[in-house]
């Protein structure tokens, strides 16, 4: 799901600190699935090309309001790639893609049709906390990698 394209200058407003090549995930912090998710994807980003920053957190809130999202429920994952924001499954697919390798071919979950692929990731988000867990606190990543997320 193709959400919005992001000008520079409103994604540099909501993280300024942002490298201008670097892709930002945005992700719901307290969820073991999400959180899961995004230990994943630094353990296979060799490159470091993803950043990350918490829905919960003040970017992740701004990108979220200004993108007309509910800044509460995180209905979504957002990923930020060259100034395109993609939520649900595309998101997923799109940072598979850009980590290269054998990750590349998420590419063909996209042959679902996009209302499948939606109502998907929908059963799994509105029952990721029942299914996987949830955090009393907020996920703090380890050594290593805390530059990374903003």
């Amino acid at each position: 799901m193709k959400i919005d394209r992001l000008p520079p200058e409103r994604l540099r407003a909501a993280a300024p600190t942002l490298p201008p090549t670097a892709a930002l995930i945005v992700f719901d912090n307290v969820c073991v699935l999400c959180s899961g998710f995004v230990q994943w994807v630094m353990a296979h980003d060799r490159k470091r090309r993803f950043w990350f920053t918490p829905a919960q957190g003040p970017i992740g809130q701004a990108l979220y309001r200004d993108l007309g999202l509910d800044p509460v429920r995180f209905e979504t994952n957002l990923v930020v790639v060259d100034g395109i924001v993609y939520g649900k499954l595309e998101a997923f697919v799109k940072v598979a893609i850009q980590l290269g390798g054998v990750w590349r071919a998420a590419a063909v979950l996209r042959i679902l049709p996009a209302p499948l692929r939606d109502w998907l990731y929908d059963a799994i988000a509105q029952n990721r906390y029942r299914l996987f867990g949830r955090r009393e606190t907020c996920w703090l990543p380890r050594a290593g990698m805390a530059d990374q997320v903003i």
